[in-house]
């Protein structure tokens, strides 16, 4: 059975809710979703290696941590050599989402270095196309490279309309893609 993997590490639920779209999303699609996490701050299930090797996709989310992802994310990456070697995750599609406080709060570097393991196993990383609405409007989150979400000094982890369509458009794009190269 191939699955979209939805990966994430969230404190705030900010990352978590973006998770939710982007699977809800591909689902909708009609592609199966595994939502999993990198660690035990969440009711969802703990990432295996497993779960990375047999998806046919991959959502990937942090949140901003001075312009770098969490570090139990990178510390997860780091214990994928096997799935390197074996290059299990080379033609699968991925993308990439993150939340900060602050609107110049290091969301592009984040997701530009979230992007570096997925480049390195070989997967193929889509962004956000301009030809998503939102993506134009957006006075919150949302990059071409990947969904965004900027939670402001209240640290509110509501979504805004187009930070929600940015997600729900990261997980129609992948469902496609996934459905495109099977």
């Amino acid at each position: 059975m191939s699955y979209l993997l939805v990966l994430y590490h969230s404190r705030t639920d900010s990352v978590k809710n973006m998770a939710y779209e982007i699977g809800d999303a591909a689902q909708h699609d009609g592609i199966d979703v595994k939502i999993r996490c990198f660690s035990d701050d969440s009711d969802d299930l703990a990432v295996t290696i497993d779960d990375l090797k047999h998806c046919a996709g991959l959502a990937f989310g942090s949140p901003t941590r001075f312009g770098m992802m969490a570090s139990s994310a990178k510390q997860f990456w780091e214990t994928t050599s096997d799935v390197w070697l074996s290059g299990e995750l080379i033609d699968k599609p991925a993308a990439v989402f993150t939340s900060s406080s602050s609107l110049h709060g290091g969301n592009e570097a984040t997701l530009l270095s979230m992007s570096l393991p997925l480049l390195h196993h070989g997967m193929l990383l889509c962004g956000v196309p301009y030809d998503v609405p939102a993506l134009s409007s957006t006075k919150t989150g949302g990059t071409p490279y990947g969904a965004s979400h900027v939670s402001g000094l209240t640290n509110s982890s509501q979504l805004s309309a187009e930070e929600l369509s940015i997600c729900q458009s990261v997980g129609a794009r992948l469902a496609k893609l996934i459905k495109q190269l099977q």
